[in-house]
């Protein structure tokens, strides 16, 4: 069985479409193109599309010794 509800969008704030079936969660937005599909039973990610959210990396100094 398939249920889908209309909810705010994560990304941008407009209409988004959040379907779930027995094993996947997905949420798409059509305005800003925002995916995210994911296991119903873990909530574990399978695929993630945020357009305008930029990803922060924690940048490391090493120290190279000769």
């Amino acid at each position: 069985m398939t249920k889908t509800q209309i909810i705010p969008c994560s990304n941008c704030g407009d209409r988004a479409v959040k379907t779930i079936n027995d094993s996947i969660k997905r949420i798409s937005c059509r305005s800003c193109d925002y995916l995210l599909v994911q296991c119903a039973k873990t909530g574990k990610v399978i695929e993630a599309y945020a357009p305008g959210v930029e990803c922060h990396r924690v940048n490391s100094s090493f120290s190279v010794s000769a």
